[in-house]
């Protein structure tokens, strides 16, 4: 067993309260630094950390002894300690030998506490490595020395760079399997560096390490590279800067969380400021309202600050009654951020199913959430030669640079100046799932120049005129499920009503409006999103619109439902059976899709997403087209 396994030094007993509190009062004044592990399969990331655990002597006596269990039964170095396994808790990842998710661990040194992310290594849990170094000021790049620079070397420093780690580590681990050969160290070093180059990194720290024996860990230069003369690596994490310090020096930013409304005599504004310095007295911006007033106080927990910095989260109150909420971004009024809706932007997409151009999802920035859509990519980056690939979509792990807009403007700053008003995540409707992460780089200049223009008469009063309520009667089903016979003979009823109507029925559209879009699902996903489009216009002109199309997806349903003002969409589900359907095929399309000539047909090799809770349902196989759309007429009336 290694020597170092049995040193009672490194045992820490187990700690009562006092012990506790003495603990952190000792290092609560120290500055704090967040970093992360990351690289290929097995260059042994998880045995560092464990490792700088250990020698921190922030292990207790009983972790200690599980450790030397679980090493002698599932560990992979013979009778000695296995460090990786006092991070690689999932039982999947012990069998495995890998780290799946992102651990995340503490410790401390005389001089500066620590949170470091170990990250996975395997290319299918690369989004994991994106989240853990979403918070990182610092990134650990392990090199087995045996392997050398690999795809996930490579792939995990161009994310780290481009998430905006600006501080980077080259640790080229298990020097002790190479006899510590001061060529190989730099033949890697070289290597790295001329990727390096490639993708903008300016400058890292090359450090040659044994994780397993401890060789340049801590502060005591190894004998074993007596050619090393650089600091070892808990030395160079103890000195550089902290990203804090950097963020107080830009002008003040603050996100607002939440109106702090305790009674009718107090009303603050809560956040996290994300750089800068705010003290009372300042004056400050609102955005985007633009309205300014002046810091009347700074109130924490324990009472009024003299100033608060970047880092802390504090409650603002005015001087003036303005409004402001959750979504907001109090800043400093002569140098305020932007605010648009229309950005060019990298993603990083974190889902199995790929991205679907045209769809909305939740865009969640700071403190707000808005229903964004992403664009058909400009281009796939390519992380091994980063060359600029053709793409129509992104699939999992894939980086593209892509246009987003959002459904209002939105308070940012380029990630490169800012990665709280910069950074961003984007949320499937339907699942809640996390789908993709990206990075604002600017907004576009149309967003800029274009504006709403206010017109005198008023969407009420075109209503008025027309002696209705403007609604949207959207036939949804199957194709050859009567959508089009249905909505025609609703129209022709509400016409003998004297009511204003039109139809945009699904074919019409194409031979038109829509003719450049086929029927892949990013083009169905556009044509629903130009009807839509095309209806609320309608509707603000007071008219009763009706559509029947396809649209098999409910995610797109839902987003021509959030277009539209309250109550004024009626879905309608015309439900027909897929073999009655089948069998009125009049236009034959049932059957060369079975016959695989006709592709993408909703049914068959495309899906429909039944709506769960449409306003109207009509059945046709029970009911005739009159019975049918008398229903649908009774269901929508009165419409004024």
């Amino acid at each position: 067993m290694n020597d170092t396994a049995t040193q009672p030094a490194y045992r820490v007993d187990s700690l009562i309260a006092e012990d506790i509190d003495a603990y952190l009062e000792q290092h609560q004044n120290k500055g704090l630094l967040r970093f992360i592990t990351c690289g290929s399969v097995d260059d042994g990331k998880s045995t560092l950390i464990g490792r700088l655990l250990y020698d921190s002597k922030m292990i207790f006596e009983d972790q200690l002894a599980s450790l030397e269990s679980d090493s002698k039964r599932v560990g992979t170095q013979g009778q000695e300690l296995d460090f990786a396994l006092l991070v690689d808790g999932l039982a999947a990842e012990r069998e495995q030998g890998i780290t799946i998710d992102v651990a995340y661990r503490f410790f401390a040194t005389e001089k500066r506490k620590f949170i470091v992310a170990d990250t996975p290594g395997h290319e299918q849990y690369t989004r994991n490595m994106v989240t853990g170094a979403s918070t990182a000021d610092l990134a650990v790049i392990l090199v087995d020395a045996r392997k050398g620079v690999l795809v996930q070397t490579r792939r995990h420093s161009y994310l780290a760079h481009l998430i905006g780690i600006r501080h980077l580590v080259l640790a080229v681990n298990k020097m002790d399997l190479v006899d510590y050969d001061r060529e190989t160290f730099d033949r890697i070093v070289a290597d790295y560096r001329a990727f390096a180059e490639e993708i903008g990194i300016e400058e890292f720290t090359a450090i040659p390490i044994s994780g397993f024996k401890g060789d340049n860990i801590t502060a005591a230069p190894s004998p074993n590279t007596p050619w090393y003369e650089g600091p070892s690596l808990v030395e160079h994490l103890e000195t550089v800067e902290v990203a804090g310090t950097a963020a107080q020096a830009r002008s003040f930013r603050m996100p607002v969380q939440w109106v702090n409304r305790p009674n009718l005599d107090f009303r603050g504004f809560s956040g996290l400021i994300a750089s800068g310095k705010v003290k009372p007295g300042d004056t400050v911006r609102m955005v985007p309202s633009g309205k300014t007033s002046t810091i009347k106080s700074v109130v924490t927990f324990d009472g009024e600050l003299d100033e608060a910095v970047a880092g802390q989260s504090v409650t603002l109150t005015l001087a003036d009654e303005i409004d402001c909420s959750r979504g907001d971004v109090i800043a400093a009024a002569d140098d305020p951020p932007q605010a648009s809706d229309q950005f060019e932007s990298t993603i990083v997409w974190m889902s199995d199913e790929p991205l679907k151009p045209g769809r909305g999802y939740w865009l969640k920035l700071a403190t707000q959430t808005v229903t964004a859509t992403v664009q058909e990519p400009k281009y796939e980056i390519n992380v091994n030669t980063m060359e600029h690939l053709a793409a129509k979509t992104l699939g999992l792990n894939a980086i593209g640079v892509a246009e987003l807009r959002t459904e209002r403007p939105i308070v940012f700053e380029p990630y490169a100046d800012s990665r709280v008003l910069g950074g961003f995540i984007l949320i499937d409707k339907m699942t809640n799932a996390t789908v993709g992460a990206g990075m604002l780089h600017f907004s576009l200049r149309r967003a800029e120049n274009v504006h709403w223009q206010p017109t005198t008469i008023t969407r009420e009063e075109h209503a008025g005129l027309k002696n209705q309520r403007p609604r949207v009667l959207w036939f949804t089903g199957l194709s050859g499920s009567g959508k089009s016979t249905i909505a025609n003979a609703v129209e022709q009823k509400l016409n003998l009503m004297n009511r204003h109507t039109f139809l945009l029925d699904g074919d019409n559209v194409r031979h038109g409006l829509n003719r450049d879009l086929g029927f892949t699902e990013a083009d169905r996903i556009e044509n629903i999103r130009r009807v839509g489009e095309v209806a609320r216009l309608m509707t603000d002109a007071g008219l009763i619109v009706l559509t029947a199309f396809i649209s098999p997806f409910r995610a797109e349903r839902r987003m021509v439902r959030e277009m539209m003002e309250d109550g004024e969409f009626v879905e309608i589900f015309v439900d027909t059976p897929l073999d009655v359907a089948e069998a009125r095929d009049v236009k034959g399309l049932y059957k060369k899709a079975r016959e695989g000539t006709l592709k993408n047909f909703t049914g068959i090799d495309s899906p429909y997403e039944e709506p769960e809770n449409a306003e109207i349902r009509v059945n046709t196989v029970d009911m005739t087209v009159e019975e049918a759309a008398d229903y649908i007429v009774s269901r929508i009336l009165p419409l004024k």
